[in-house]
């Protein structure tokens, strides 16, 4: 018998990972949500760790039901990952309830120095609600003001303010009165808006401001575009880089992930790993 010698890999117990939560709803159909982010997490080379707030039954074309976890479950989730796993930076998307909104607002009003980005998901493309309209006021007056950074797209934005954006200025002008109101820096990206070539983002922290700018890819269905927007730059933070630095790169990353999409049965998936 001819054996065969195997070589021992080399020890990583000295490496030194960053860990990066998630607290968000599971989507079945692996396109976004929590299982979105934990890719995003693995292919900067971040630990992710995950709290869900709710379970989804859904696909690339649909949201066929959803269930909330409960709000001491949720809480007790995020109590074992900083037990034990402390993150560096932190992300919410699909909350689902004022429940949840709350419990996330009560833990977090003690972790202000806690890089923590809200990624306000409000409704799936698809069109089915994914914040219930309860927890709107909740997530404005109670957990915004406790955020680094809020990544709402122009529908999520005209709701965080209260009026129509119906420009590319308005877009600019938005990012700096959620800035004013919630106290939180703000990316407002521009992929809704298509009356260009690009697909514009603006970002405002009450110092720097940022126009970030990529090419619009046709025929890309962008199912999970915003929750792996929103990993990408928690895992740059946990990282250590600065928060104009993160959202640069989140940007890069996510053009890159969209450009290099891939075919999944009838569907054209995001590419979280490309690189």
């Amino acid at each position: 018998m001819t054996g065969q010698n195997v070589n021992r890999p080399s020890s990583i117990v000295n490496q030194q990972y960053p860990v990066a939560l998630t607290i968000a709803g599971s989507d079945s159909g692996g396109g976004a949500g929590i299982q979105a982010d934990l890719k995003v997490f693995a292919a900067f080379g971040v630990h992710g760790a995950s709290a869900l707030t709710c379970l989804t039954a859904q696909n690339p074309r649909r949201v066929l039901a959803v269930q909330s976890a409960s709000a001491g479950m949720l809480r007790r989730q995020i109590e074992a990952v900083f037990e034990e796993l402390r993150p560096a930076a932190v992300k919410t998307g699909m909350l689902l309830s004022a429940e949840n909104v709350l419990t996330l607002a009560h833990f977090f009003q003690r972790k202000k120095r806690l890089p923590l980005v809200v990624d306000p998901v409000m409704m799936a493309t698809s069109g089915a609600r994914l914040l219930e309209s309860s927890a709107i006021k909740v997530l404005k007056e109670r957990l915004l003001p406790f955020a680094t950074l809020t990544t709402p797209n122009l529908p999520e934005a005209e709701i965080l303010i209260g009026h129509r954006l119906a420009s590319a200025d308005d877009l600019r002008a938005a990012a700096r009165e959620i800035h004013q109101r919630f106290g939180c820096a703000a990316v407002v990206k521009g992929g809704h808006w298509r009356k260009g070539r690009e697909a514009v983002d603006y970002y405002f922290d009450g110092n720097t401001e940022l126009v970030l700018r990529a090419p619009f890819i046709k025929n890309v269905h962008t199912h999970g575009t915003g929750c792996a927007y929103s990993a990408a730059i928690t895992a740059a933070l946990a990282l250590g880089h600065d928060l104009p630095r993160a959202v640069g790169m989140a940007k890069h990353y996510i053009t890159q992930a969209i450009g290099r999409s891939y075919r999944v049965g009838k569907h054209i998936v995001l590419n979280h790993l490309f690189r």
